[in-house]
């Protein structure tokens, strides 16, 4: 009969624990929401001889004294969701680092497994560690593993199901001194008046916490009959004091156990210090960033031409086909709404995707973390820590995964400014309407008004970080510190598949929201029975010409005006919009030569409806994750106000200077 356990994957940030993750579970796989949070659990299952494994991947954690919710929910899932096993992924090239959190999943009593990863990088580099020692020294089995390649993967699940075996507490205590471990004796007895606690946590690891000063274990014992006794223990010591000698001698530990165990783990300068130098350089760190994002933009738009135009062949022979169907109606919803609609949408999937391939590859590489620690100063300059800057980076693909990102901010302040300006980072969906608009507009250098589009967006987001800091929300950033992850080599399938994992929602939207989105214009378009389809004399037009002046003296028309209502549902439904509304379904490559035929359309109206759609009011789901983070409809209608005011700003103020500065009047 085979048996069923739980295994979570824990680790610090950045050692590879999703490509392990990925590797053992394959394409097993299911993502949700932790109960109670939008941050995303993702979990997968693999059966291994007789026995079925459910395997939970934890956000990253330095220390299971949590600050960030990340870090909260990766602690509380160790401690109240009982996994039969913890595998605790390990970059081997960073032992000192990883072994602080391996001290005190130890002191927790969990069956706990280390996953040696990133092993071969190691070797490379000459480190010899010694696996029996470290297992024999740490009690705690040691796999290697590489989890970018498949190795040792057999390996980790033998010892995984072996662990499942042994006692849930069994703690590997660490010795903290005279002055230390007599209060310790003294918490752990004072907890004993408690059995109910002491049999839900081993009561030495919940001394130890309390003696840091743990809030969350400081909020277990307000409610225990053992609470007077702790505090009358507590009240005599300084608990800073007492935390800081504790980690100094995890530090010792440590640093008595790894010359045991790795003959040459401290090694001279690296190549990957040497590129350090470099991109992370005061002087040249910017400028570096910059060029590599122009390049990505450049090489997006040249890339995605030859695939725009085969399905840009694909859409036309589909509308062709449609144009014969009868009735006529059936033929317009299916040419100009769904084709016309869906199809102007889908037409810019190469351009998005292979944006979000450019963009995995920095990430794999190491890079974007690079960024954020460059981006520090000028972050720290306006207010925010250089930690804000990685949510801004993920606001590239999508502002709600970027949103969501926000909990490993530990400040509130910090964390509440960084959502406010998140979605001025342009995401993905608007890259459409700006791929459009650039390559008809701008056709000689499309790609760097793309660019200058993404670069206006961080800087509108700054410049409002600085606003907010000095009035609504004063105050001084947290520090900033983050363990730089090594540099490696992305493989092609892990870009790949991160590629996929943010550049499919595209595809289900176009299936999903974008399909009703067009189907609801292409219906008001063609109503009332008897108007021209798209006319003003519709309820689209009247929708239109009933806002329309509001956008005047932007210089946007009826069409323009409705594609803006409908997008904030999603912001690819502005092109969806157009498509539709100037009835283009049964030629696809039709809207360009409407648009470049529109009396009230030139190079400034378009740049000023292109810098429109960058910053006004965000999408629906950016606004639920916004009201969901955030816990307050206040900030929500907020951010909608704000937004929408500094697009229009923005807008106008190009649209009347283009037109002083190169003559000719908006209408």
């Amino acid at each position: 009969m085979s048996k069923k356990i739980t295994i979570a994957l824990a680790g610090n940030p950045n050692v590879g624990k999703s490509t392990l993750f990925t590797a053992i579970t394959g394409k097993r796989q299911h993502t949700g929401n932790w109960p109670g949070v939008t941050v995303e659990k993702k979990s997968g299952s693999v059966r291994h001889h007789d026995t079925d494994i459910e395997v939970v991947d934890l956000p990253g954690t330095y220390s299971l004294t949590a600050y960030s919710q990340d870090e909260v929910i990766a602690r509380d899932f160790i401690i109240d969701g009982k996994p039969d096993v913890v595998v605790q992924v390990v970059d081997a090239t960073s032992l000192e680092r990883n072994l602080y959190l391996t001290t005190q999943l130890s002191e927790l009593g969990v069956p706990l497994v280390i996953a040696l990863n990133m092993a071969d990088m190691a070797e490379q580099r000459g480190d010899v560690i010694d696996l029996q020692k470290m297992s024999k020294y740490l009690e705690i089995p040691v796999v290697r593993t590489v989890g970018s390649k498949g190795e040792g993967i057999g390996g980790l699940l033998d010892a995984v199901v072996r662990e499942s075996g042994t006692s849930p507490h069994h703690e590997h205590s660490i010795g903290y001194g005279d002055r230390v471990e007599p209060v310790i004796a003294d918490l752990i007895e004072a907890l004993r008046q408690d059995p109910a606690l002491t049999s839900r946590y081993p009561p030495r690891w919940l001394a130890v916490r309390l003696l840091e000063g743990d809030e969350d274990a400081e909020k277990k014992i307000k409610v225990s009959r053992a609470r007077d006794a702790i505090y009358s223990i507590l009240s005599g010591i300084d608990a800073g004091e007492y935390e800081a000698l504790m980690a100094d001698r995890r530090y010792e530990v440590i640093a008595a156990v790894l010359p045991q165990v790795c003959t040459t783990c401290v090694g001279e300068m690296t190549a990957s210090d040497l590129i350090d130098r470099v991109v992370t350089s005061r002087y040249l760190g910017i400028p570096i960033f910059l060029v590599l994002m122009w390049g990505a933009f450049e090489l997006t738009f040249t890339v995605a031409s030859p695939f725009m135009a085969m399905i840009e062949a694909v859409q036309e022979y589909l509308a062709g086909v449609a144009a014969g169907i009868q009735p006529g109606w059936l033929a317009t919803l299916i040419g100009d709404g769904l084709i016309g609609g869906v199809g102007s949408v889908l037409i810019f999937l190469p351009n998005i995707f292979i944006l979000l391939f450019l963009l995995a590859i920095l990430e794999d590489s190491g890079y974007l973390a690079r960024a954020a620690f460059v981006m520090d100063r000028l972050m720290y300059s306006i207010g925010l820590p250089g930690r804000s800057f990685i949510p801004m980076i993920v606001g590239f693909g999508c502002n709600v995964p970027a949103i969501m990102a926000t909990r490993t901010i530990e400040d509130t302040s910090d964390r509440l400014i960084t959502i406010l300006i998140n979605p001025f980072i342009s995401c993905g969906a608007r890259l459409p309407v700006f791929v459009l608009f650039a390559g008809l507009f701008f056709p000689e250098n499309p790609g760097t008004v793309i660019f200058g589009l993404y670069v206006l967006g961080i800087v509108v987001a700054i410049a409002s970080a600085k606003l907010f800091r000095a009035t609504i929300l004063p105050g001084k950033p947290a520090p900033f510190l983050m363990e730089m992850p090594p540099y490696r080599l992305p493989t092609a399938m892990t870009s790949v598949r991160h590629m996929w994992d943010r550049g499919s929602m595209y595809i289900r939207k176009a299936g999903g929201i974008i399909l009703i989105g067009a189907l609801v214009i292409w219906a008001l378009a063609a109503s009332p029975a008897g108007v021209e389809y798209g006319s003003a004399a519709s309820y689209a037009g009247m929708i239109g010409q009933a806002v329309q002046p509001l956008f005047a003296p932007l210089g946007f028309n009826w069409e323009m005006t409705v594609s803006l209502i409908f997008g904030f549902v999603a912001k690819e439904i502005v092109i969806a919009s157009l498509g539709t509304l100037y009835g283009v379904g049964e030629d696809a490559g039709a809207l360009e030569g409407a648009l470049l035929a529109d009396p009230a359309l030139g190079s400034i109206t378009a740049l000023a409806f292109m810098v429109f759609v960058l910053l006004y009011l965000p999408c629906i789901a950016t606004m639920a994750v916004i009201r969901k983070e955030t816990g307050s409809w206040k900030w929500t209608a907020f951010s909608i106000v704000f937004g929408t005011a500094v697009a229009y700003l923005a807008a106008f103020i190009i649209a009347r200077g283009g037109a002083l500065l190169f003559g000719g009047v908006i209408p």
